[in-house]
Formats: C-alpha cells, structure tokens, sequence
C-alpha cells in the first residue's frame, strides 16, 4: 500500500502524508478513540476529492472526512485516509442578500462567517461552544446546533442546498425539489438516480412511515440526531399531503460523512438579532425547582434559555480569573436558569422582561432573579462555559467521558427524565452534574471513569447502555447534537427499531456500495468500547524529566490532558495568542492539539530508552514559539512551551547541540563580554562584512538587524549615579535582567528612575540571569544552576512587603513558572514567586491603591498603541499596562488585539525561521503599527516585540516604563 499511496502522491492534486507524526496526530479527534489512518490527505480541489474516491475504491479502502476535528463522538477517526478539507476548502463563495443565502465551502470558520455577514446584517444562527473554530462542513455533518437552537433552529433547518460528491465521483447538487421534480430525477440513469429512486421506494409505503414515526424521536425534539433523518423527509409533498418540497440535504445533514462527500453548501440566514439584550438569572433552591420552571419561561421569546447547577458554580468560586464573573450569584443557588431575551427597542426588552419576571414571581419557585445587561451577560455565560471547562480539566487518569452527555427529550418530559437519570447516575457511584440546554431538552452530563482500566470501560459500556434505553423509554434523541458517531452508533437498532435500522443500512449502501465513506459511523458501527485511547490495564510507562510536572502526574499526563476539542485552532480574529505558528501555517501538525498528541503517541509507544530521542517529536516541536499562550488559552492548561524545552534537553542528550543552539542559548555571556567593548561590538555589526558572517556563523538570518549593546550597561550607570534613599518606606527589589542590563541600559534607567520618582525605596539585582534563553533552548542543567542561584539569593529579601519588581516579562515571569519546574528548594521558590511581579502589575496594584495618582504626571496630550509581550498574557494580563498608560489625565491608549509578534526571542532571528515569524507578525500586530499616526507612540513591553516591530515596520517601539517615566512631572 505504501508504494501505491507513493504513486498517488505524484499525480494528487493536493498534499498527502503517511508518515509515522501525521498519522499520529489524526488517529484522534476530540473523543476518547484512536485509529491509526493510513494517510492525511489536503485536497486543494474538487478534482482531488474525486482522486480520492477513485484510489479509496480501487485500493480498498475508506475516506474520513475531517474539518477542525472537534468531534466527541469519533465521527473523525478511521483507519483509512482522513481527508482534512480546513486548508484549502476556505471560499465564501457567494452571497445573496435578497434571497438571506451564502454559499460556501466546508472548510469556513462559523464565528468568521458571521464576521463577513455582519456588515449586511445577516448572520448564520447556529452557534456551538466550539464556533470560533469548527467549520461549516463539520456542522453540517454533525447537525449542529448550541445555545440559541430554541430561537433559530439547528444547522439543518439552515441548509438549503449541498454540492456533493457520490461515491463513483459524480458531482450531485441537492436542493429543495417539488414531487414532480424528485419524480424526474427517480428516473435517472445514475447513482444519482438510484438514490431518489431508493429512497421513494423504501420511505412510500404507509406501514414504513408508521414505523418511523413510532421508534424515532418525539418530532417536538427539534435537537435530534439519531441516525440518518429519514423522519424529516416524511412531512413533504413526496411522501405526504404536504406541501413543503423535499430536500435530501436534511438527510445529509447529521450524516456524518457517510453518505457522500461535501464541497460546497448553501445555508439560510437569519437578519442580526435585536441589538437591545437583557438576561434574567433565575436562581433556585433545588433542581426540581428549577426544571419545574421551564416550561413555563419557555412561553416567552427567549433567545437562551440554559441551565447549570451548583457542582459548576462552585468550580468557579475559588477560580481568580472567574470570581469577579459570579457577581449577579445571590446565595448558594442550586441551579440557576439562564434567560436571555431581545429586543429591537429598550421599550420592548424592557416589556419582555417584566413579562418574563411575573411569571416567575407567580410561580414562585425562584428565590432571586436578577436582570444581567451588557457585559455582564457576556460574563454570566463566560462562567457557565467556564465551570464546566474547569470540571473537565481533571489531573490524572479519571477524566470527564463524553458518551451519555448529548440526550434530548421533549420539555414537558425533562424533570421525569432527570429524576430517573440521577438515580441510575447514583448506582454507578456517580455525581451527576447539570449543564443543559434546558430550553431544548438537552442534557449534558459527563460520568468521571478512568478508560486505562477494565473495571471502568465496562462502566463505560454499562452506563452508555442504561442511559440509551432510558432515552428509548422517554422517546428521546440519545443525541441532540454531538452526533452518532462510534460512542453511540451501536445503540441505534435498539433506539430506531431493527426495521428502521436495516432502512438505514439500505440507504447508506445505495449511496455508497462500497462503504468508503467514514465507515464504522451510523451503521454497521465500530464497538463503541474499542479503539480507546489508551490500552486496557497497560502498564503505565516511567518517565523521568528534569523539569518537575507533579503538577500533572508526570509530562505524560499533561499530554494526556489535552482532550481534543481544538482550542489552538481558533484564528487570529477569534483573539488571545494560540497558537501562532498555526495561524500562520494552517496546519494541523503545528497546533497544540498535535504537539501534545504527537508526545503522547511517542512517550506510550516508543520502546526506546530515551524516548525522545523521535524525529517526529524534532519536527513537531520545531515551530513551537514557547509563546506559553497554551498554558492559559488551552482549557486544559497544557503548557506546550514546557515541554518544548524539556524535549529539547532529553533529544540533545542523545544527539548532541549545535553551534547555532549554543550561541543562542548563552546569548547572556556573549552579552556581557560585548559590554565590555560596546562601541567596538556596535561599530562591527553595522559593518556588512562582519555582520553577514555573523548572521552565516549562527544561523541567523540576512533580513535581521543585530542588536546594539547600551554604550553603558545598566550596572555601569548605577555605581555612576546618586539616588536618595527612602528608608521609611518598605524596599522593594528591581530585576535587572541580561537582556535590559546590557542590551537596553535605557529602560533599565527609565524604570529605576520612575520608581525612585514616585518615592520608593528601590533595590537592584543586576548579577543575576534569567535564564530565559538557556530555556529556550534546552539547556536544563545550566538553566537549573541559575535559578538554583537566584533563589537561594532572593529568598533572604522577598517576601510581601519587599517584592521583586521585572522590567522584560520573559525573564521575571520565569519565577512565577519554570523555576516552580526547576528549582531544588521548591518552598523559597513558591515564596518568591507569589511576591514576584512585572512592573506594570505593581504599578497598576499601586495606582489602585491611590498611591499613585494622575495628578503626579504630564497633562499632555497622546495617544498610545500598546502590544504587550506572550508571557504577560499568559501568565498575567495585557490590562495592566493599559491601566499605568491610562494614568495621565490626557494619555490615550489602546491594545492592539494581535497575539504573539512572531519574534520570540531567538525564534525569528533564525534563518530557518524567519519566513514564518514575519508571517506571523504580519497577521495583526506589524499591520496595525503601520496604520498607526507617525506621532502615536508605540509600546511594546517585550524586548523581542520591540525587535520585531523595527524590523517589520521601521518604527521605534518603546518599553511602557519608558512613557511613563518621560510622563513624570
């Protein structure tokens, strides 16, 4: 098979892999399944789909198609070829404002396509949790819906025409048809034909139709997906006195693939909601209570109507970054009701909510009701996505299963329902935790098992079993909108009935005789407990790290932490900094979900003694920026950058370190030595002749401008100078790092002299080292030695009254992460680390406090565009410096909403990297500072930022210290 697929690469109109870190990455999506693929194939064209089709029937094997790979129920796992149409199936193709229709390709963004319609106040209803990064086809293929369903439908109300390819290659448009027309078509001379002609025969007679409509779900179930919609072709001109035309795109839809292959689709849109919104937060003393309550506010015209309980509240309450989120909380609710509502004037939103409040007030089952507007609505459905983010983000092997998390039932039945689902929840020593869409009947609940071990597969199975035939009995969907998939498909001939299922079967295999699309899904199914992640009672391999990650149980639990669900796919317009080499590539292998998949497969399967010693391990780290945007922006929290530099120390050890690798990662001595000839060393770099050897010596690339030594180093001007002592005020310790010691002696100064300025008693540490590029680099032992170094120096003098202030945000924030991972006394370390802090935290801690005041700086007019560095985003947040900006009466600054610059510290001076680091700076930040006014300031707390942004744009950036300093009156 190797050669053939060899053979195929040279005539494909696309890219295809089949190497070990590709098929790695995509035997999973965001379930709990692993099938090795034999191949990834990126179709650039429709001629590339059908290439496909003919080498999967002529070889024998299958296609899975895959969009952003979000599914939770193995819809995107297979052991053929997985076809990932997100990189080149991205066309809007057009767009229609008379008739409120767009077409597009699978492959677009569902949060970008609203952008786009936005300007002509339209947008595309649907809207699941995953939004800014699932696409179109995905959602077609998996029906969904989210959490404005009850309002504007789910995504197969939406699709109004398909574009598909069938399984011999033929290209078939489907779209709504009168009887007539589908008549016609019945009499083709095609697959086509076959299908319409199959499909009037097996659905005509009145004895099929009453067995549909007795073992599928409650029609008023609007969120349903089980099996294949055949019940929503029945209510048409063809096969009833109806007058609605059929359309077999509600039968492609939820389809999951298996049916024919998708490239282009025509959704109906809806006009932009009321721009009026207000939230009633209902709160309840028990659960009963509130689903007593349900039917009743869902006679109003609600817009959300979503339900999470007190098990995910209290995950918030000791949460730092949520606790400000749980304002509107009154009490210790049992659950609270979510209740959104719109309108096109106050006058009208604020009838509807007065309406909305009287009924609970007469029903009285609510203890506090009150009405969330503006942000706080924004921060009340924040927390509840939150809550359960922090639920699933167990350390360990027990972890949150998706596989009875996705029932519906009718309204009137979702108290009975819960009541029996708590009880059997209770036998399996199960907590059951409430996250619903309540005004939809849908459920969310995820039982807690750990998949390594028999015991709790066989839960696993038993739990999935007793909830699929509790869905029976209550004539519900087993799935509102996750879809079939692996986890459920094998429970459909007891769901739908043996007739229906084997009219399923005959379906599918009318449309694809040879079963090459995503088999084992909707029939003929894998066994939902097989093809886990892990192997069964393995045992548990031993991985020895020099960086500590108790944390999570060991490195290879933190990739085990990463669940799929693809966060790192999200695009630069979505906001925040992951994944930067993604955005720029577009590739899956360079997102964090790949990265950590590609650990996990390599730590679990590698029989090496140094198991990562692994040139897919090499290749898929060797983009990763170290950004650490994925210790924050991942829900997982999985800190990829970490990992990053524990890799590269364990691979040297086996493999070596070049020059390049060393001359970076002692960037610190070089620095230091130039220091000494600092007006020699910049008259050298300007020389072409030396600098171009330079940049050929170390790998560096042309297009770069070498960095300036100060004329004094920052050591040098304080032994030089004479400030006043404040001893009556408490001292706190400045970090002078290398690179702001010797490179940039001038913020140095600014954030000495403004600190003094405003009267503190400041001490310096200029003889210590961060470690930040030995981390870069993976050289662990000497970065160890350094923050060994720096504690046992600092632990005498920090504490909360004297804190250690940092100017360069990757060095001083290095105490509050790495050296937790690093040192050997880990109680000094935490001590220093709690009393670390940028300095714009102190000073905006300060300004908040009222020890700082405008009326110690400039009245000044200007006007400020602020970047701030990837770690401070990270591991602190970009409103601080903001706040310190903000300070003067007269200043006027904004955030510039781009991620990280693309510089990265030795990152983008590489000649390997270079391309990419400027694509990345390109994508928001270095376009943002060009149309920016010559006499705006630019500010850019980050060394390599400020390089960047020279480099990229010619303008001189300056450190936010640096403003505020020459602000000083």
């Amino acid at each position: 098979m190797e050669q053939a697929l060899a053979n195929f690469k040279s005539v494909f109109d696309g890219d295809l892999f089949y190497d070990v870190l590709h098929k790695g990455i995509y035997a999973t999506d965001a379930s709990v399944y692993r099938k090795l693929p034999l191949a990834v194939a990126y179709p650039k064209s429709t001629q590339a789909i059908q290439q496909l089709i003919q080498f999967a029937t002529q070889n024998k094997t299958s296609l899975i198609p895959r969009t952003a790979g979000t599914s939770l129920a193995g819809q995107c796992v297979g052991d053929g070829i997985v076809v990932d149409v997100s990189k080149y199936f991205t066309e809007i193709i057009s767009l229609d404002t008379a008739a409120k229709t767009v077409t597009v390709q699978p492959g677009v963004i569902r949060d970008e396509l609203n952008m786009f319609l936005a300007a002509h106040g339209l947008f595309f209803g649907p809207n699941t949790s995953t939004s800014n990064r699932c696409m179109i086809g995905g959602m077609v293929g998996n029906n969904s819906s989210g959490t404005t369903s009850i309002q504007y439908g789910v995504t197969r109300d939406k699709v109004v025409g398909l574009t598909t390819l069938l399984s011999n290659g033929e290209e078939v448009h489907f779209k709504p048809l009168s009887k007539a027309a589908f008549i016609t078509k019945t009499k083709l001379d095609s697959l086509e034909g076959l299908i319409y002609k199959t499909l009037y025969e097996a659905l005509s007679p009145e004895v099929v139709q009453e067995e549909i409509r007795k073992e599928f779900p409650k029609p008023e179930i609007h969120r349903r997906n089980t099996g294949y919609a055949i019940d929503s072709l029945l209510d048409t001109a063809v096969f009833s006195n109806s007058e609605k035309q059929i359309n077999i795109c509600s039968l492609l839809c939820g389809s999951e693939g298996t049916l024919a292959f998708t490239t282009e689709i025509t959704l109906q849109l809806n006009e932009l909601p009321p721009p009026h919104t207000a939230m009633v937060a209902a709160h309840y003393n028990s659960l009963k209570n509130c689903l007593n309550d349900v039917n009743r506010v869902m006679e109003h015209q609600l817009h959300t109507c979503e339900l999470m309980d007190d098990v995910i509240l209290a995950c918030t309450a000791k949460n730092k970054k949520y606790e400000s989120y749980r304002y509107f909380v009154e009490g210790t609710p049992k659950a609270l009701l979510l209740l959104e509502l719109k309108a096109t004037t106050e006058v009208e939103l604020e009838k509807q909510s007065n309406a909305l409040l009287q009924t609970l007030s007469t029903s009285g089952l609510s203890y506090a009701t009150p009405v969330l507007r503006g942000e706080g609505i924004k921060m009340a459905l924040e927390l509840r996505k939150a809550g359960l983010g922090l639920l699933g983000n167990m350390v360990g092997d027990r972890k949150a299963v998706a596989c009875i998390e996705d029932t519906a039932v009718a309204l009137p039945d979702l108290p009975h329902f819960i009541n029996e689902f708590s009880d059997l929840m209770e036998r399996y020593d199960q907590q059951a935790v409430y996250y619903a869409h309540a005004g939809a009947g849908e459920l969310h609940l995820r039982p807690i098992l750990n998949l390594k071990k028999r015991q709790d597969v066989d839960f696993f199975r038993k739990i999935t079993t007793e909830v699929a035939l509790l869905t029976k009995k209550y004539k519900g969907s087993f799935s509102g909108e996750h879809g079939d998939g692996i986890v459920r498909a094998e429970f459909l001939p007891m769901l739908i009935g043996a007739n229906n299922y084997a009219l399923l079967r005959r379906i599918k295999y009318t449309f694809d005789p040879n079963n090459i699309f995503n088999p084992g899904k909707i029939v003929d199914a894998f066994k939902m407990d097989e093809s886990l992640r892990y192997e069964i009672d393995r045992e548990e391999p031993v991985i020895e790290t020099l960086l500590n990650f108790n944390d999570s149980e060991g490195i290879l639990r933190l990739a085990e932490k990463c669940n799929g669900s693809g966060d790192c796919r999200k695009s630069p317009e979505a906001g925040g900094a992951m994944c930067p080499s993604y955005h720029a590539t577009k590739n899956e292998k360079d997102t964090t979900r790949a990265r950590a998949n590609a650990l996990r497969e390599v730590l679990t399967n590698n029989e090496a003694v140094n198991k990562f010693n692994s040139k897919e391990l090499k290749e898929v780290f060797d983009l990763c920026l170290s950004c650490k945007a994925c210790a924050s922006e991942c829900p997982s929290n999985v800190d990829i950058a970490s990992v990053k530099a524990e890799f590269l120390y364990q691979y040297q050890k086996a493999n070596g370190v070049s020059k390049a690798d060393a001359f970076f990662a002692n960037s610190s001595k070089h620095y230091k030595l130039a220091s000494k000839f600092p007006k020699l060393v910049n008259w050298a770099f300007q020389k072409p002749f030396v600098s171009n050897w330079i940049k050929k010596n170390k790998g560096i690339a042309r297009e770069r401008s070498l960095p300036n030594i100060s004329i004094k180093s920052f050591s040098k001007l304080l032994q030089e100078a004479t400030y006043q002592e404040y001893i009556e005020k408490n001292k706190l310790y400045l970090f002078v790092d290398e690179f702001s010691n010797y490179l940039e002696a001038n913020i140095a100064q600014d954030s000495f002299e403004l600190l003094v300025g405003l009267g503190y008693n400041v001490g310096v540490v200029t003889h210590l080292d961060s470690a930040r590029a030995l981390l870069s680099k993976g050289f662990l032992t000497a970065a160890k030695q350094h923050a060994n170094n720096n504690i046992d120096y600092l632990k005498e003098l920090i504490s909360e009254n004297n804190p250690l202030i940092g100017i360069e945000p990757s060095a001083i924030l290095g105490f509050r992460d790495e050296f937790l991972r690093l040192a050997d006394n880990v109680e000094a370390a935490t001590v220093i680390s709690k009393n670390t802090f940028l300095i714009e935290e102190f000073l905006a801690s300060e300004i908040e406090k009222g020890h700082i005041t405008a009326s110690q700086f400039t009245s000044e007019k200007k006007q400020i565009k602020i970047h701030t560095h990837c770690h401070q985003k990270a591991l602190s947040n970009q409103k601080v410096t903001f706040d310190i900006l903000n300070l003067p009466k007269n200043y006027t600054p904004t955030i510039i909403p781009a991620g990280c610059c693309g510089m990265a510290g030795s990152f983008g001076y590489e000649k390997a990297h270079y391309e990419l680091s400027m694509q990345i700076g390109e994508l928001k930040l270095l376009p943002a500072v060009r149309k920016s006014a010559e006499n705006t300031l630019i500010a850019a707390n980050g060394t390599s930022c400020r390089h960047q942004i020279k480099d990229g744009t010619g303008r001189d950036a300056l450190h936010p210290v640096t403003i505020l300093r020459r602000a000083l009156l």
